[in-house]
């Protein structure tokens, strides 16, 4: 019979946690395997080898960097799968007693401890922007101000760690004033050099802008939404005036007149789209045999509705008497060639 502690976890865990992260189980997971108390330093860890975003950044530090000079300096080997580096082993280390491992490890530690006493915090410096301490309530503004996203790329939050950037860096005068900060994910903020001073900060707003009678913008918030397929950024719709079967329009949530004019975020997620719809035609549709992916973008190139749109158009053989030329009919005397 289980007691009444437990069922009150369990209710909360299945019933009445509300998460937006992985955060909080993997917290109770610690504290419940520490015997229901650990220390913050405990449970960062825990979080830390959770997060998939910090795993990848440390992937690359392993592959782009230590993995490097310990390969070159002829002490580890990669491993292969591929082209890709999947690992590293030591050749050495099939030869070494315990006792010899034991003891190579103590002198790794003493090595880290020595030069962590020689270096301090200054260690870390390639995770920081800023040497200074950026409050967490100034953090948690300059997150919610960006909605949680890469003010660069505009990658989520949830997908990839966050990180508060001076827009103008400390050692060129920037100060710590709330609007001297941006949201970028760590990528992002690892190329961006602390000599650039590039206010990113209107992107991530941008993603947000709608207008008043537009066809497209109107239809995200209609109640009759028939829509096919849909990530963050774009949405499907099959066209109302279709040219075949199933012809289907790939659209951006943001009002936004022309191709040219999205932001890279904003092709990502079309493109993502794009496969995604086909291989749902593909399943309504044995028949579809090919494609037409065509963008007017701009009047004199045919566009009617300034707000942007991509038509994915199956085709199926024998649709017309002869395909040859395709996208080339949009001017009709220079489709056969």
């Amino acid at each position: 019979m289980t007691s009444t502690k437990f069922q009150y976890l369990a209710d909360f865990i299945q019933n009445r946690m509300s998460m937006s992260h992985i955060y909080q189980p993997a917290m109770l997971i610690e504290l419940l395997r520490k015997g229901g108390e650990a220390s913050v330093r405990d449970i960062a860890k825990a979080l830390l080898g959770e997060d998939v975003s910090q795993l990848e950044y440390y992937d690359t530090i392993t592959k782009n960097m230590v993995g490097d000079v310990l390969t070159k300096n002829g002490i580890a080997e990669k491993i292969k799968e591929g082209r890709r580096v999947s690992g590293f082993r030591i050749p050495a280390a099939e030869q070494l007693s315990k006792a010899e491992v034991e003891d190579l490890v103590s002198l790794c530690l003493d090595a880290m401890n020595e030069y962590v006493a020689k270096r301090g915090d200054k260690i870390w410096s390639h995770r920081k922007k800023s040497s200074g301490n950026i409050p967490g309530t100034i953090r948690y503004e300059v997150f919610k101000r960006a909605k949680f996203r890469c003010e660069l790329c505009g990658i989520s939050a949830e997908e990839k760690a966050l990180e508060v950037d001076h827009i103008i860096p400390r050692n060129n005068g920037g100060t710590d004033d709330l609007s001297n900060f941006q949201a970028l994910c760590y990528s992002c903020n690892a190329t961006k050099r602390d000599r650039d001073d590039t206010d990113f900060r209107g992107i991530a707003e941008s993603y947000n802008l709608r207008e008043i009678g537009c066809l497209f913008c109107d239809f995200q918030s209609g109640v009759d939404r028939e829509i096919v397929a849909e990530n963050e950024l774009c949405y499907a719709i099959r066209d109302g005036m279709a040219v075949t079967e199933l012809h289907t329009l790939i659209i951006p949530k943001r009002h936004i007149s022309g191709f040219f004019e999205l932001h890279q975020p904003e092709i990502n997620a079309a493109h993502s789209l794009l496969n995604i719809v086909r291989k749902q035609i593909q399943g309504l549709d044995t028949s579809v045999t090919g494609y037409n992916v065509g963008i007017n973008s701009g009047e004199d190139a045919g566009q009617t509705i300034f707000h942007c749109h991509i038509h994915l158009i199956p085709r199926r053989k024998g649709d017309m008497e002869n395909p040859r030329g395709g996208v080339r009919g949009v001017i009709p005397v220079k489709r056969i060639y």
